[in-house]
């Protein structure tokens, strides 16, 4: 397995994207050469900046990202994009719908694009992103660029992967609602107002400005708010130059590493409880035996505490 570890990791390094494709198919199934493969790569990973891309379903996320992509491309910078769709209720694959708003980028070798499902896990990124992230980011993107499902206020776990996140908004479809509560007000850095065509648009950004302005500073950041037309390109210059602005603010109050050790703390606790999670039902766990504990505390034969206890017993966890 390590000798076909070894090509395939070098064939991702070298920007293969078959082998990139394969190797994602990989980890999301869960396979056993997928984690040998990332072991290998994980030494050349730490270059890419990740762009997360969040907000409501319809706000245009996906051809902002487009649009981003292409100024990205101008600049010769290697491009990757992770599009999680949801999960489709016959197959559990991605609905690919993102993927198809993308086609533009289809001939350029320098733009990876690739739909994830989510599975069924909330939070608005599928389990496996942060390892594909990683995986893109060896095989030589320098820019990545996350879109999250879009499932509203709860949609807050891209800020723990993305270096910068964006919180796209449009004017006239009750994102003045959305944008007040506290989940994604507070994963905003910057604050994307789409489709300023729209009428009400003033208002909205004056409301929404006005919140912003009530929200503590993070780290001397205030989230700047900016107006794009993603479907006629217009704006998405000014969202590029609030990106680097950002980053360059980042980096200048000394806060990225501090940021990347959080995400590694977070990471590595959502590692451990899955092998947790995968030694339990392996050694100690099987659906039967899950039954039948279930049926225990149904009946109130057996408290849900004491029935945990066993099962981290029967792995030798108590």
């Amino acid at each position: 397995m390590t000798t076909t570890a070894n090509n395939w990791a070098e064939k991702i390094r070298a920007g293969d994207v078959r082998a990139i494709s394969r190797a994602i198919t990989a980890i999301e199934n869960h396979e056993p050469e997928a984690e040998e493969v990332l072991r290998q790569l994980f030494p050349q990973t730490g270059q890419a900046y990740l762009i997360g891309v969040t907000g409501s379903p319809g706000t245009g996320k996906s051809t902002l990202v487009d649009r981003l992509a292409s100024r990205y491309r101008q600049q010769q910078l290697p491009v990757g994009i992770v599009a999680v769709d949801p999960s489709s209720p016959f197959s559990g694959g991605a609905i690919l719908g993102d993927r198809i708003r993308m086609q533009g980028h289809a001939t350029d070798n320098g733009v990876f694009i690739r739909s994830m499902a989510t599975r069924g896990f909330l939070g608005g990124l599928a389990r496996t992103t942060a390892d594909v992230a990683l995986l893109l980011d060896a095989a030589g993107k320098r820019v990545i660029l996350v879109e999250t499902v879009g499932v509203g206020q709860d949609e807050v776990d891209i800020v723990k992967l993305a270096d910068c996140t964006l919180v796209v908004l449009m004017p006239g479809s009750g994102d003045e609602v959305q944008a007040i509560k506290a989940g994604i007000m507070e994963i905003g850095d910057i604050f994307v107002l789409n489709k300023a065509d729209r009428e009400g648009t003033d208002r909205f950004e004056q409301q929404l400005l006005a919140m912003l302005s009530l929200a503590p500073e993070r780290d001397a950041w205030r989230p700047p708010v900016v107006r794009t037309v993603a479907t006629e390109d217009k704006g998405t210059a000014d969202v590029i130059a609030a990106i680097e602005k950002f980053r360059a603010h980042f980096a200048a109050v000394g806060r990225r590493n501090a940021k990347n050790v959080g995400r590694w703390k977070q990471r590595l606790l959502e590692l451990l409880q899955a092998r947790l999670m995968e030694r339990v039902a392996g050694e100690g766990l099987g659906e039967a035996a899950l039954i039948a504990l279930a049926n225990e505390v149904a009946e109130r034969k057996k408290d849900p505490y004491s029935a945990v206890g066993e099962i981290l017993a029967r792995v030798g966890l108590k």
